[in-house]
């Protein structure tokens, strides 16, 4: 019997502009839970992904029980007897329980030449496997019918039902109440026994110490090593998956920070597992980092603020003065302005040209009699930006989308400046830019705060956030769970890590 149910071996992946995976290794025993982990963007998802033939790897080998296999699909995955649980649900709502289950692999029964899906045999099946599990839904109910944590349970189901080997588990708990959980951690247990490896990503620390029998580390793309859970502590897996310092690409602080110009108090969404209770103040010229992990909330409470989500409850005071947003109209009458973290797809308006991006915005300043757009106006306007933000392009007539995404980033940048707001929401403002780009864009946003503006940044990369902010509110399953001022010596990975982990 082989040493390890499966082993990754110098795995590498590239993207355009980025190397995903470089030369990672990952070797996984029979009967054991492996806990794969790492920042945002250390490559955990990618790497799950080249092993289940998501992601076609540039280099490397994979081996199942000692003998190479190649893995072109998930197709080819299953067939191998490697089967996934996906973080993030593609259910098929309208039909039923048992339909889901066997997606893409219907039984089927002959009637004469013709073939049908046997749905009494596959009715059957469904309710073997989740009998199994100790499920007992309702296999011929819609899926639409069950709750998302209901949903996660018949996923997790399915991929037993494949016979698998090897089953990767991505945030399963993530939508799971306390008593499915620990069904979960059962089942996982049953697995074991039975001789199943496990590969389990999750951003909560308790879940990792409790049930992983090994731990693999990944930093940037690259593996940092493997090591017995009972020999690591939380804060020897904080230092190994934050150890690198920060770079020299962020501007200095040298802008003064004045008044307050917002406060937020006791926001809280209309949707239960949202954000709630947030309460935090902005002042002129600071830059307000918001860390936290995916998930946190925090994408979805800047749009609670630009009024694209509702709003249960809580107050917004711009100038000291309570302002009403219910729509994001109502946010940019107030001084706001927002960069979404969806740049391709709600930022910016992929079949019209750089100044249709870039003057959509300010059209209804430059009207002629209320009726004429000042066409040579608003041409001085988007040249003037083009050339502030060093956005390549033959010319302003370019449609956006054959810009690069560092261009067509600062496109969307350069239509918010011209609104002149004084509070900029900028969700992601760097993610898929190259380094140069980015460089650019951290001299933008320090251009304004340094105008006196007010900048809140939301990023997943803690350098990042750490580089550019003046202070750090972190976020984990929609409260704030820590506060870091640069003046402080808290102002560091590993606190912010502690705060956006459930440790």
């Amino acid at each position: 019997m082989a040493e390890y149910k499966l082993e990754m071996k110098n795995i590498s992946k590239s993207f355009p502009g980025v190397k995903a995976l470089d030369q990672v290794q990952l070797s996984v025993r029979p009967g054991t839970v492996h806990a794969l982990m790492g920042e945002n963007g250390a490559g955990k998802s990618t790497l799950m992904k080249c092993l289940f033939g998501i992601y076609k790897m540039d280099q490397g080998e994979i081996y199942l029980d000692g003998n190479k296999v190649d893995i072109s699909n998930p197709d080819d995955a299953m067939l191998h007897g490697v089967a996934m649980v996906h973080q993030e649900l593609q259910p098929v709502l309208a039909r039923s329980v048992s339909e889901n289950m066997y997606l893409g692999r219907f039984p089927v029964k002959k009637l004469g030449p013709i073939q049908m899906i046997d749905h009494k045999k596959m009715n059957q099946d469904t309710e073997k496997w989740l009998s199994e599990l100790g499920l007992s839904y309702n296999v011929k109910a819609p899926l639409s019918s069950l709750s998302i944590g209901q949903m996660q349970m018949v996923e997790i189901a399915k991929a037993v039902s494949h016979d698998a080997k090897v089953i990767i588990f991505d945030e399963p708990t993530s939508s799971l109440s306390d008593k499915e959980v620990e069904f979960l951690f059962k089942v996982m247990g049953d697995l074991k026994k039975k001789g199943v490896a496990m590969i389990y990503i999750s951003h909560k620390m308790d879940e990792i110490k409790r049930i992983s029998d090994d731990i693999t580390i990944m930093r940037d793309g690259t593996y940092v090593g493997t090591w017995p859970a009972e020999d690591m502590t939380t804060e020897q897996i904080i230092a190994k998956m934050v150890g690198r310092e920060l770079s020299n690409i962020y501007p200095e602080h040298h802008h003064s920070i004045g008044e307050t110009i917002m406060e937020v108090e006791d926001l809280t969404s209309i949707h239960e597992k949202s954000f709630r209770g947030i309460s935090f103040s902005i002042k002129k010229g600071e830059i307000l980092g918001f860390g936290g992990l995916v998930g946190a909330q925090r994408t979805e409470l800047m749009e609670g603020i630009f009024g694209i989500r509702h709003l249960a409850k809580g107050t917004i005071k711009v100038h000291g003065k309570e302002v009403k947003i219910k729509r994001p109209r109502d946010a940019m009458d107030a001084g706001i302005g927002m960069i979404t973290e969806d740049r391709r797809g709600n930022g910016i308006f992929g079949c019209l040209s750089i100044k249709d991006n870039v003057g959509v915005s300010i059209y209804k300043k430059y009207l002629k009699a209320g009726i004429m757009l000042d066409h040579p106006s608003i041409n001085k306007v988007v040249d003037d930006n083009i050339k502030r933000l060093s956005i390549k392009t033959p010319s302003m007539k370019e449609h956006i989308g054959n810009l690069s995404g560092g261009n067509q980033q600062k496109v969307v940048i350069g239509k918010w400046l011209n609104t002149n707001a004084d509070i900029y929401i900028l969700d992601e403002p760097t993610r898929g830019i190259d380094v140069g780009a980015k460089v650019e864009v951290y001299q933008v946003i320090n251009r304004l705060v340094k105008e006196g503006k007010c900048v809140i940044m939301v990023s997943s990369e803690m350098p990042e956030i750490l580089g550019m902010s003046d202070r750090v509110l972190v976020m984990r399953e929609g409260r704030i769970t820590g506060e870091m001022s640069r003046s402080t010596d808290a102002f560091n990975q590993e606190s912010v890590m502690k705060a956006a982990w459930e440790v």
